[in-house]
């Protein structure tokens, strides 16, 4: 009877690693499968890059040590900011994103040193996200196996400034870019915006865009266009935000705040001065009296 439940637990206990072994190899098995469908490796970190509208970012790229040397006409390279395509490039055929046509550009002429970063020319607030790039092995466009290289985080952010004119003066409001499509303004009475500007309006008599140049012109300031000025873009977002403050006689105004200050302290001086010369006197008469 004792030997038999020996047996049974002996049994149980063979039973229970094979499920144990069965259990470890399913899962070898499938994590292995599955390490080719994640485009990240465990443990990457995108690199952070920061940029202003309008400027030029390079986001870093080098593929050497991910693949053995090849020339530059076999670099098949693609950036994706995912889910989608962003640019792709095998020698001189190249493919871009439509939101990035004209934008973006991997020199061919660094790739032979290994380095396929991506510029992007004339950054836009969405452009914002989250890039990654890869080497194609052995295939066509989205159809041969990607070799991870790159991830990099792009926050794009919006200008801030502040200017000060007298009226009567020429305010130049940059719009830093070709995709800024209009340009709204907020009173500093007010808390309504006012639409001052679309890309496309003719020329007036106080506002004038530039025939070259993402510059807008608003001609004789008075102190009426004190206040915030926005530039956006065509999916109205902040391009810029511009406090405009309109000084009237500055000058003048701290001359008399300087007199009136002046006044104000040599008045206490006055008073001290007269009442020390009443108590001076008062004592010479005491002294007088006493003789």
């Amino acid at each position: 009877m004792k030997s038999h439940l020996n047996s049974q637990k002996v049994n149980t206990m063979e039973k229970v690693l094979m499920l144990l072994w069965l259990f470890l190899y399913l899962q070898c098995f499938l994590t292995g499968n599955l390490v080719d469908s994640f485009p990240l490796p465990f443990g990457a970190h995108p690199v952070p890059i920061i940029s202003m509208v309008g400027s030029q970012v390079v986001l870093p790229c080098s593929w050497k040590g991910s693949q053995k040397e090849m020339t530059p006409s076999a670099c098949h390279i693609q950036w994706m900011s995912p889910p989608h395509t962003v640019f792709e490039q095998l020698g001189e055929d190249k493919w871009q994103a439509a939101e990035f046509e004209g934008r973006v550009e991997v020199p061919l002429e660094k790739l032979s040193s290994g380095d396929c970063s991506l510029i992007i020319k004339d950054v836009q607030i969405g452009d914002t996200g989250r890039y990654e790039s890869f080497i194609v092995v052995d295939g066509v466009r989205s159809k041969g196996s990607r070799v991870f290289i790159q991830s990099v985080k792009l926050s794009v952010t919006d200008h801030k400034s502040q200017q000060s004119h007298k009226p009567g003066e020429d305010l130049d409001l940059e719009l830093y870019t070709s995709h800024s499509f209009a340009v709204v303004f907020q009173s500093r009475n007010s808390s309504v915006w006012e639409s001052l500007w679309k890309r496309g309006d003719e020329n007036t008599e106080r506002l004038e865009k530039h025939p070259q140049f993402e510059q807008l012109t608003i001609k004789n300031l008075r102190s009426s266009d004190e206040g915030i000025y926005k530039v956006l873009d065509e999916n109205d977002l902040s391009v810029s935000t511009m406090q405009l403050y309109v000084e009237e006689n500055t000058s003048s105004f701290r001359i008399h705040q300087g007199h009136e200050k002046i006044t104000a302290d040599a008045a206490p001086t006055s008073s001290c001065s007269a009442l020390l010369l009443m108590s001076v006197l008062l004592s010479c008469f005491q002294v007088l009296h006493l003789h």
